[in-house]
C-alpha cells in the first residue's frame, strides 16, 4: 500500500531553511526564488489555521498543518464526490471549517462523512490523525482494504459501515485502545475476527456484521466486562458459542444470527441473572440440544427471543412463560415437540409469537387468548388440534 512521506521529511525547519540561505553569497537570490512556492504554502496553511494562531505553539500549528495534508491525501483518493461533499477542503479554508471535520484546539478530533456518496480508497493517511476521537466514514463506497490505524491512540468512534471494504480486519486496529464503539458492519471483510480484539477494554459496542468473517468466535471477548451490544450477524463463523457470552453484566443486545454455530446455548447465558439482556437472536444457525427447564428464569428484561431456523429439540420449558417482559418469541423451524405450554398465557406484552414448523401436539392452549397485545400468530405445519381461542 503506497504512503506518503511523513512532514518532516518534505519539510524543512525553519532553522535549516534560514541557514540554506545564510552564507551563500550571490546564490542567495536564486535560491529564495526556488523557495518562493514553499513559502506560498506556508502561508496558506497558516491562514487555514484561523487568526489566533500566532498566539498558539508551534506544535499546536505543526499539528494543524500535518492534519491538513493528512485529509489533502485521503481527498486525493476520493475518486467519486459528486455531491460536492469535499468542495470545502482546501488550503485556503480554515481546516476547522471543512465540512465534516470538528476541532478541539485546533486539531481534527471528529470527522463526519457518512452518506456523502464518496467512492475510492481510504488513505492510510488519516492515521495520522493523533487527536482524532471520532470517525464515520459510514454509507459511502469505499473500496480496499482498512488501513493501519493504531496510531490514533485517542479513537473512541469509529463507523466504517455499510461501504465495499475488503481484505482482514488488521490486528493494530485494536491498539485503538480507548475505543467504545466499534462498527465494519456491511462490508465484504473475510479472516477471522482479531484475536487481540480483548485488548479493547473499553468497548461498549462491536458490530461486525453483514461481513464474510470465519473462524470461531474469540474467547478473548471475556476481557471487555463492559460490553452492551454484540452483533456478528450474517457472516460464516464456526464453532460452539463462547461460555463468556454469558458473563457481560451490561450486556444488552446479542445477535450471532445467520453464522453455523453449533452446539447448545451456553449455561451461562441462563444459569445466572441476565438482568440487563433485552434482545437474543441465534435464529439460522446450527444449534441444537434440549432448552433447560429453568431457562426462562434469569431473563427479567428480554423483550424479543429468536432462535429459530435451528436445530433445537425436546420439550418447550414452562419457564418461558416467566419472561414477563417478552414481545416477541420466534421458535419456528426446529424439532420441538410436545404442547405448547399453558404458561405462555403469562407473556401480556407478548406481540409475535411464532412457532410454525415443529413438531408440537395437542390441543392449542386456551390461556392464549388472555393475550392482549398479541398481533401475529403462526402455529402452522405442526400437528395442533382445535381453534384458535
Amino acid at each position: 500500500m503506497q504512503e506518503r512521506l511523513p512532514l518532516r521529511a518534505i519539510w524543512p525547519r525553519k532553522g535549516a531553511l534560514a541557514a540554506s540561505l545564510l552564507g551563500k553569497g550571490d546564490g542567495a537570490l536564486s535560491q529564495v526564488a526556488m523557495l518562493a512556492p514553499i513559502f506560498m504554502l506556508l502561508s496558506l496553511l497558516l491562514i487555514s489555521y484561523g487568526v489566533g494562531s500566532i498566539r498558539c505553539s508551534s506544535t499546536t500549528v505543526n499539528g494543524n498543518i500535518m492534519d491538513m495534508i493528512s485529509l489533502l491525501d485521503f481527498k486525493r483518493d476520493i475518486t467519486n464526490n459528486s455531491r460536492q461533499a469535499l468542495r470545502s477542503w482546501h488550503a485556503s479554508v480554515p481546516l476547522c471549517s471543512w465540512e465534516g471535520v470538528h476541532c478541539s484546539s485546533g486539531r481534527v478530533t471528529k470527522l463526519y462523512l457518512n452518506g456523502r456518496g464518496l467512492l475510492g480508497r481510504i488513505f492510510p493517511s488519516l492515521g495520522n490523525l493523533t487527536f482524532l476521537r471520532t470517525l464515520d466514514l459510514s454509507k459511502n463506497g469505499f473500496t480496499g482494504e482498512l488501513p493501519p490505524l493504531n496510531r490514533l491512540n485517542r479513537l473512541e468512534y469509529i463507523d466504517l459501515g455499510s461501504n465495499s471494504l475488503r481484505g482482514t480486519i488488521p490486528d493494530t486496529l485494536t491498539n485503538c485502545s480507548k475505543l467504545w464503539i466499534l462498527d465494519l458492519s456491511a462490508n465484504l471483510l473475510m479472516g477471522e475476527i482479531p484475536l487481540g480484539i480483548g485488548r479493547l477494554s473499553d468497548l461498549r459496542e462491536v458490530w461486525l456484521s453483514s461481513n464474510n468473517l470465519t473462524g470461531k468466535i474469540p474467547p478473548s471477548l471475556k476481557n471487555i466486562s463492559q460490553l452492551e451490544e454484540i452483533v456478528l450477524t450474517d457472516n460464516k463463523l464456526t464453532g460452539t458459542i463462547p461460555d463468556e457470552m454469558g458473563i457481560f453484566p451490561s450486556l444488552v443486545y446479542l445477535d450471532l444470527a445467520g453464522n453455523m454455530l453449533s452446539g447448545g446455548i451456553p449455561e451461562t447465558l441462563y444459569k445466572y441473572n441476565q438482568s440487563s439482556l433485552q434482545y437474543l437472536y441465534l435464529y439460522s444457525n446450527m444449534l441444537g440440544k434440549t432448552l433447560p427447564s429453568n431457562f426462562g428464569d434469569t431473563f427479567p428484561d428480554l423483550k424479543h427471543l429468536c432462535l429459530d431456523n435451528n436445530n433445537f429439540e425436546g420439550h418447550l420449558p414452562a419457564s418461558l412463560g416467566n419472561i414477563s417482559r417478552l414481545r416477541l418469541l420466534n421458535l419456528s423451524s426446529n424439532n420441538f415437540i410436545g404442547q405448547v405450554p399453558d404458561s405462555f398465557g403469562y407473556l401480556a406484552l407478548l406481540e409475535y409469537l411464532i412457532l410454525q414448523r415443529n413438531n408440537f401436539w395437542g390441543f392449542i392452549p386456551i390461556e392464549l387468548g388472555d393475550l392482549k397485545q398479541l398481533t401475529h400468530l403462526d402455529l402452522s405445519d405442526n400437528n395442533l388440534q382445535g381453534g384458535v381461542p
